[in-house]
């Protein structure tokens, strides 16, 4: 059995290009010690491909300002058709607003751009036991 094998599988959802970069060295230690492992997409239809492809992703980070599919649409086609799939929403617009619809969509939690990887880091591992 590979070390990933055992990895709790998450996707990052966020069309700024140097997100993916920011995830990889903040969590650095987290995915070579097998914890996690990370899968990006750009956009929700991206993600959407991604998952189908990825079986054993458990948990969606997704901003919420993309273009095509956003992610309050990405939250509802997860709550459609992936349920079993955890979901936060990681955004610069942290309005009560756009967090009471992210919640009425299933996300379990909202972190407010810039993100402080020791708050997301803690929500990760409670989301995802």
């Amino acid at each position: 059995m590979s070390q990933d094998s055992l990895a709790r599988q998450v996707l990052v959802v966020d069309d700024e290009p140097d997100v993916q970069e920011m995830f990889r060295q903040r969590m650095r230690r987290e995915v070579r010690a097998g914890v996690y492992e990370l899968f990006f997409a750009q956009s929700g239809i991206e993600a959407l491909d991604v998952l189908r492809d990825n079986p054993g992703i458990r948990l969606i980070l997704t901003d919420l300002n993309m273009p095509g599919m956003d992610g309050m649409e990405l939250l509802g086609a997860l709550e459609e058709s992936w349920p079993e799939v955890q979901s936060i929403v990681v955004s610069a617009y942290g309005d009560p607003e756009r967090m009471n619809q992210a919640r009425e969509l299933g996300a379990q939690g909202f972190v407010v751009k810039p993100v402080d990887f020791s708050e997301l880091k803690d929500m990760l591992l409670s989301s995802l036991e």
